[in-house]
């Protein structure tokens, strides 16, 4: 499959070095690979943290692209208990802890443009990963997966 991954911590950590924020340099990068991924690849895959006030441009380009049928959204409504417990568990631990995540922490950071299916801490990873690929291969699912429009 043509598959275009957009990991917001690659391109604004790893490429751009970049701190996030309203004035993210990541925003343009992520703003042309949407439409990149649109005019050359079949799936473009959306992956990571990205504030709902801050990433507001992403989410509308989002929908002009390729419109709310074709758009699946997923957001992990965990407490924060277990935000820690799971980060602990992942090579970044290392790099930063509870105060940086407590910093970080948005409750309930949904978005108003776009309807997101919520993944909950009772639901295994392999379950989320389950519920996305039917999702997504149904004609009738909706639920940060964009699939292009066929013709």
């Amino acid at each position: 499959m043509n598959t275009l991954l957009l990991s917001q911590d690659l391109l604004r950590g790893a490429m751009l070095h970049a701190h996030d924020g309203l004035e993210t340099p990541t925003m343009p990068l992520l703003l042309n690979l949407l439409d990149y991924g649109f005019k050359n690849c079949q799936t473009t895959i959306l992956e990571g943290i990205l504030r709902s006030d801050w990433y507001t441009p992403v989410w509308q380009k989002s929908l002009d692209l390729y419109g709310l049928d074709n758009i699946h959204a997923y957001y992990y409504d965990l407490p924060f208990e277990e935000t820690l417990n799971r980060h602990a568990s992942r090579d970044k631990a290392k790099e930063f802890g509870e105060s940086s995540l407590k910093r970080w922490w948005l409750e309930k950071d949904c978005l108003t443009e776009i309807p997101e299916t919520l993944l909950t801490e009772t639901i295994s990873l392999e379950e989320a990963r389950d519920n996305i690929l039917t999702a997504i291969k149904s004609p009738m699912a909706r639920g940060c997966l964009s699939e292009k429009p066929h013709d």
